[in-house]
């Protein structure tokens, strides 16, 4: 279809579970390498462990990044994903100084507070409940808690509402009329500035009245940052932009490696029970009520394994776009200058060559990191645009594991697979039932 193209049928492959065998039978058609049309842009489908490394390797230098039209209509042209060369380097350190693992030892306490206020709110008490909901709520208590430094309330509220919205239409066909996701988040996304406008602005004043802490939350180191003429590194817009993309990024991901590891629990007894051992010797460890600690997290190493496995099984993010800065020579072809190249996560995740028997859950294959091929597990993407937040989602993870295994059983009520909508997606949103549980 002209303009449209081949959208319609990957997003519908997309939501029906097929997106894998939709780009594998392009590959048994045209190879590792093909165009096509996706979302308003001629493309270039390139996929493999060559394909990575020649994407993640060639940033800033052949090809940029490139999200769809839709991403950066609903995103801004000032985030990390649509910003490149000296810009994208001074945003990405600015987010780094407070995503980086030594300023994030300091989080824990509250990552830790927020699950257990989480789990007594909607948990406990409970007989039943639907796992991916309950994990977005979450996840974005903690991203509000720590990123924008908003507590409980009805602004935290007004957040969500807007949010979930805004997600439905980052991936979607740039189609602007009334009944489209893509209208209704745009229309969402215009609302998110003022709100985050008028909570810079109080942040700067606490920062400049009162002496807040400049560590108190990710707006706020963001705003004490200055240059060698004293200068605000970032300026408001950037910082705007830049905390709805960590908003975006962080919400859905982690909930949905949650989820997914909650799912595959049921089906892998051994690998559940080796979980709940780990974590019950660290929760022997502590005092009641006392909070888990870095080094509680350093202990944690089979569990995060479990993660890793899950996230190359049922990686949150599907794929991506790069741009062609100039007509690139690859494999024999010429990608043009300015055309979009799409590449995917899963092609090289469920490679037999790489990831020998890929359809078993194996969580010693991430025993020694060493020994995974390179270029080949990209869940965080790679190379210098390599996901910023890995460490804040590592410690989001392990801490809700610890205190869902350690607290509660459960019993799947229903399990029909899973669609992608934009992210994997279980049916029905992953109803259990729960009883609580005692340590052994």
């Amino acid at each position: 279809m002209p303009i449209i193209g081949q959208s319609f049928g990957l997003l519908g492959a997309l939501r029906a579970n097929t997106a894998e065998k939709w780009l594998e039978e392009r590959v048994r058609k045209y190879g590792p390498i093909s165009k096509l049309r996706l979302f308003g842009k001629p493309t270039v489908f390139i996929c493999g462990q060559a394909a990575n490394k020649f994407l993640f390797t060639a940033q800033g230098k052949t090809v940029e990044s490139q999200q769809p039209q839709s991403t950066k209509r609903i995103l801004g042209d000032r985030n990390l994903l649509e910003l490149s060369g000296q810009d994208h380097r001074r945003i990405r350190n600015a987010l780094l100084s407070f995503l980086k693992p030594e300023s994030l030892k300091e989080y824990v306490g509250r990552m830790d507070e927020e699950v257990r206020k989480h789990l007594q709110l909607h948990w406990e008490g409970k007989q039943q409940v639907k796992v991916l909901p309950l994990m977005k709520t979450l996840t974005f208590n903690i991203t509000c808690s720590l990123l924008f430094g908003l507590k409980e309330g009805e602004e935290r509220d007004k957040f969500l509402a807007f949010f979930q919205k805004v997600l439905e239409g980052v991936w979607s066909v740039p189609i602007n009329l009334p009944f489209t996701r893509y209208n209704q988040s745009l229309k969402a996304s215009a609302r998110i500035p003022n709100m985050l406008k008028e909570l810079v602005l109080r942040k700067k004043m606490e920062l400049e009245q009162k002496g807040a802490s400049p560590r108190q939350d990710l707006i706020t180191c963001l705003l004490s940052m200055l240059d060698d003429d004293k200068k605000e590194i970032m300026t408001e817009k950037e910082i705007i932009q830049n905390a709805m993309f960590v908003m975006v990024a962080g919400h859905d991901t982690t909930s949905t490696l949650l989820t997914f590891i909650i799912r595959l629990f049921e089906n892998e007894p051994t690998v559940y029970a080796a979980v709940l051992q780990e974590q019950e010797e660290i929760a022997k460890s502590k005092l009641p009520g006392q909070p888990l600690t870095w080094e509680d997290l350093a202990k944690m190493k089979y569990t995060w394994r479990v993660a890793m496995e899950t996230l190359r099984m049922f990686p949150p993010v599907f794929g991506s776009f790069r741009k062609a800065m100039t007509d690139i020579e690859y494999e024999d072809y010429i990608i043009p200058k300015g055309w979009q190249i799409f590449w995917t996560t899963p092609m090289t995740h469920m490679d037999n060559n790489l990831f020998p028997d890929p359809s078993k859950f194996d969580p010693s294959r991430f025993e020694n990191q060493a020994s995974i091929p390179p270029y080949s597990f990209i869940p965080f993407g790679g190379g210098s645009r390599i996901c910023p937040g890995t460490e804040f989602a590592r410690i989001e993870t392990l801490v809700a594991i610890h205190y869902l295994v350690t607290r509660f059983t459960w019993k799947l009520c229903a399990d029909n697979g899973f669609s992608r909508d934009l992210m994997p997606v279980p049916s029905q949103g992953l109803p259990l039932q729960i009883w609580p549980r005692k340590l052994s």
